[in-house]
């Protein structure tokens, strides 16, 4: 999946969208590693619903075909965490590079994506310390990272909602 996702990356950044200057290169670093934290943390996300769903079945005692497909439960469950402590990474270097390289990391139209990644940063963290620390798994394990998936959700793509439909500001 990931080297899908690095090609298409590719292709996007000499073939996508022009932006009307030239960002600097620190922006574009800060933008790519948003990106890939976001398509890592999604992919993880994802997991969390495969985990999710195998678990409920087999508390059912519910055995579809579908569960053969899936991986086992405790490979599915170390390929999240893996997932996540990749994302984490990922996550942490885009809200160095947001620090160092944004201008104004707290300005207006900004305001909502920073508070946003900063709160799913300290879940998806607190995810991974509480599993070290307290062992944490299955239901815990994917309320966490669906809760901290939606909170970046909201932060990449609800700015410009909450801008203009909430606050009736222009983006």
């Amino acid at each position: 999946v990931f080297p899908i996702a690095a090609l298409a990356l590719f292709g996007y950044h000499h073939h996508g969208h022009v932006l009307g200057e030239r960002l600097d290169w620190r922006l574009q670093l800060h933008a790519w590693m948003a990106l890939l934290a976001y398509a890592t943390l999604a992919i993880a996300a994802l997991l969390a619903v495969m985990l999710w769903a195998q678990e409920r079945a087999l508390r059912r005692r519910e055995f579809h075909r579908w569960l053969r497909a899936l991986p086992p439960l405790v490979e599915l469950e170390t390929l999240l965490f893996r997932t996540i402590a990749v994302g984490f990474a990922l996550l942490t270097a885009t809200l160095l590079t947001g620090l160092l390289f944004v201008e104004n990391l707290f300005a207006q139209h900004l305001v909502h994506k920073t508070v946003l990644s900063v709160l799913s940063w300290l879940l998806f963290g607190g995810l991974l310390a509480g599993r070290w620390r307290y062992g944490w798994r299955g239901a815990v394990a994917v309320r966490w990272t669906l809760t901290a998936m939606a909170l970046l959700i909201l932060a990449f793509f609800g700015s410009k909602f909450v801008l203009e439909l909430v606050l009736r500001r222009p983006a």
